[in-house]
């Protein structure tokens, strides 16, 4: 039994919610989404509340219980509340900057990183070495930030790189003469 699975997601106040076979969506004062609930799992929409469950008892059907619930969890709080994930940058000379509709990113290689912002999703430097991204599709966010740091991953023996916010870096010695 999925313990997430189990529980109803709520529809907030001011979010209107349609469950149409297996496609649900959501519009609130954020934007609207939807999404496309795999086959293993029946939803349905019972009064102010999206209840998720397995049409089998099959292993498959039981791991996409608890996604599915998450994802149209992530649904409601993206069209109310909205998602965003900070990145930190570490080391000399490294820094990011919003020059119209990208990110250059200068982090030690021969040339700056030109990234594309795309749309539905905003970008800010309130630093040079801090990055918020922020938007609805939580899914969008976590999947840009990891593009964003996979330019230049924190490595282990200074720490320099691009870091999620409040990442632990384990930090190795180094060898010794």
């Amino acid at each position: 039994m999925s313990r997430i699975g189990k529980k109803p997601v709520p529809v907030p106040a001011g979010v209107t919610a349609k469950v149409d076979g297996q496609y649900v969506s959501a519009k609130g004062p954020k934007g609207e989404l939807n999404f496309t609930v795999p086959e293993e799992v029946a939803v349905t929409l019972d009064g102010g509340q999206i209840k998720v469950d397995p049409r089998s008892d099959s292993k498959r059907a039981r791991a996409m219980w608890g996604m599915s619930r998450s994802m149209v969890n992530n649904l409601l709080a993206g069209v109310t509340k909205g998602f965003e994930r900070k990145l930190e940058i570490t080391g000399v000379g490294y820094k990011a900057a919003v020059v119209g509709k990208n990110l250059q990113l200068s982090l030690g290689y021969s040339h700056d990183i030109n990234y594309p912002i795309p749309t539905g999703v905003t970008i800010a430097t309130p630093k040079p070495t801090e990055i918020m991204i922020a938007g609805i599709d939580k899914r969008q966010i976590g999947q840009i930030a990891a593009e964003i740091r996979a330019f230049r991953g924190p490595e282990p023996y200074k720490g320099k790189g691009v870091r999620y916010e409040g990442e632990f870096i384990f930090r190795k010695e180094g060898k010794k003469k």
